[in-house]
């Protein structure tokens, strides 16, 4: 995806750097990654690490490349919302001096990205600003194939459902698609388990945590699931 191009604004790269291997990175992702002057991180502002930058490191010049990073509060929508505003305002200024810059997210930049948000205001707000998206292996098709689960066949439907969902956004989503990925599984995930059964889908849910990295968890039996277990880099596949 691009917008018209200023030949006086450098250029926004929003990059998917995958689901946590690094030899999952795109060959064109650690190229941009290796020429961009400025490197925009985000990062919560509970932790003190970024995830996608971990991801990257290796591949960047500290001495070189200047590391912006972006924490953003995780409970309160309304202050990530103003984060993300002042944030692309930030690394517009930079742009509009003429300065490229690659914003890193884990997975794919389109599917559930933090980085969306700095898109739209910069969309919006800075029309001029050329922008390049670079696609990432997202945690979703890293899950399947360390599952070794094929998500959907011919003619099938699958449904992603983020991280805030309940048993009737579960039950309308089985009646009506055939595979079911819960994003991001937390304590809602034990509550929904225990209605696999009387939905007909015992059996049928497999949990993966962390795909791609050294702490993968593939749990077939969800019955050994627990809450330890669970994970903000996880999700859970339900197959009917």
């Amino acid at each position: 995806m691009t917008t018209p191009e200023n030949v006086n604004c450098g250029k926004l790269y929003g990059v998917g750097v995958g689901p946590g291997d690094p030899e999952l990175l795109t060959l064109k992702a650690q190229r941009i990654l290796q020429q961009v002057p400025i490197v925009c991180v985000p990062q919560a502002e509970t932790s003190t690490d970024s995830y996608a930058l971990n991801i990257v490191r290796e591949f960047l010049d500290r001495e070189t490349q200047e590391i912006m990073r972006i924490p953003f509060p995780t409970d309160d929508e309304d202050a990530a919302g103003d984060v993300w505003r002042h944030a692309a305002e930030m690394v517009a200024e930079r742009l509009n001096a003429g300065q490229d810059a690659a914003f890193i997210t884990e997975g794919d930049p389109m599917l559930y990205s933090t980085f969306s948000y700095v898109l739209e205001s910069i969309r919006a707000n800075h029309p001029n600003i050329p922008v390049e998206i670079v696609p990432g292996v997202s945690s979703v098709m890293a899950a399947a194939a360390s599952a070794v689960a094929p998500l959907v066949t011919h003619g099938q439907r699958l449904a992603i459902l983020p991280a805030v969902y309940g048993i009737d956004d579960l039950r309308e989503a089985i009646a009506n698609y055939d595979t079911i990925v819960l994003m991001k599984v937390n304590r809602t995930l034990l509550q929904a388990l225990a209605n696999l059964e009387k939905l007909g889908l015992a059996g049928k849910g497999i949990y993966v945590r962390r795909a791609s990295t050294d702490r993968e968890r593939v749990v077939q039996d969800l019955q050994q699931l627990t809450e330890e277990d669970l994970d903000y880099f996880s999700l859970l596949i339900i197959r009917k």
